[in-house]
C-alpha cells in the first residue's frame, strides 16, 4: 500500500488550502481513511476520517466547521480542504489508512503517507 501526499505549504492565516492524498494497492472501497496532523514537540493527532463506501466523516472539534474530508472513489484519492486557517494548524499533516468498516477518530491505522507540511503565519 502507498499513500501519497501533496499540496499544503505556507499559507497566510484565514486562508485555505487543499491536501490530497493517492492511494495505490489499497482496496479502496469500503475501508477507512483519514487525515492526522503532527506539531513540532506535540504528538500526532487525528484531524479527520472518512469511511470510503458511506462517506461518513469524523473531525475533530479542532477543526469542525473549518475542514472538509471528501473522498473520489473513481480517482482513488481523498482530499482536506482547510479553510479559515489558524497559526496552530501548523504542522505535517499524514494521509492514513485502514481497513475494514471501523472508521473513527479513536482507529488504529495500519498505513501511513510520509506527510507533507503546513506552515500557517
Amino acid at each position: 500500500v502507498q499513500l501519497v501526499e501533496s499540496g499544503g505549504g505556507p499559507v497566510q492565516a484565514g486562508g485555505s488550502t487543499t491536501l490530497s492524498c493517492k492511494a495505490s494497492g489499497y482496496s479502496y472501497a469500503n475501508n477507512c481513511m483519514g487525515w492526522f496532523r503532527q506539531a513540532p514537540g506535540q504528538e500526532r493527532e487525528a484531524v479527520a476520517t472518512i469511511y470510503t463506501g458511506g462517506g461518513d466523516t469524523r473531525y475533530a472539534d479542532s477543526v469542525k466547521g473549518r475542514f472538509t474530508i471528501s473522498r473520489d472513489m473513481k480517482k482513488k484519492t481523498m482530499s482536506l480542504q482547510m479553510d479559515s486557517l489558524k497559526p496552530d494548524d501548523t504542522g505535517t499533516y499524514y494521509c492514513a489508512a485502514k481497513g475494514g468498516w471501523a472508521c473513527s477518530l479513536e482507529s488504529t491505522f495500519n498505513y501511513w503517507g510520509q506527510g507533507t507540511q503546513v506552515t500557517v503565519s
